[in-house]
């Protein structure tokens, strides 16, 4: 399956409880950090709700 790696580039301190969730269940919960996921609807999905704190590095 291919491969895609995300970056945190936003803070969560004062964001909703839902959206830090969301972070860490990227596995992402400290600046500038990168993860290699799998690239699947429930990821993209997670990524869609949270724009303003992750960016999309790569995909493949």
């Amino acid at each position: 399956m291919p491969k895609i790696t995300v970056k945190q580039i936003g803070s969560p301190i004062r964001r909703p409880q839902i959206q830090r969730d969301t972070l860490k269940g990227l596995g992402l919960n400290k600046m500038h950090r990168t993860r290699e996921l799998e690239d699947s609807p429930e990821v993209r999905g997670m990524i869609r709700k949270i724009p303003h704190l992750v960016e999309i590095v790569s995909e493949g």
